[in-house]
């Protein structure tokens, strides 16, 4: 039997990762040059903030990292 944290820390990863895909996709429907107008610099950008944020979070997995309340801008 899983103890209470266990059951909490799966049931909340299950529901902020399945979040973060489907948001992570809808970025990616943003690269329809149909319908929007972005550079190789937005993109970069957007990519590079994203890994940063990833990397971040597995910094604190890791060990006692510091979280970053960054605001995204272009």
């Amino acid at each position: 039997m899983q103890s209470k944290s266990r059951e909490k820390f799966v049931e909340l990863a299950e529901k902020r990762v399945s979040k973060t895909l489907k948001d992570i996709r809808l970025i990616g429907n943003l690269s329809n040059k149909s319908n929007y107008s972005y550079s190789d610099s937005d993109v970069k950008k957007i990519y590079g903030t994203l890994r940063k944020a990833l990397d971040e979070m597995k910094g604190r997995f890791d060990s006692s990292g510091e979280d970053s309340n960054d605001v995204f801008k272009l």
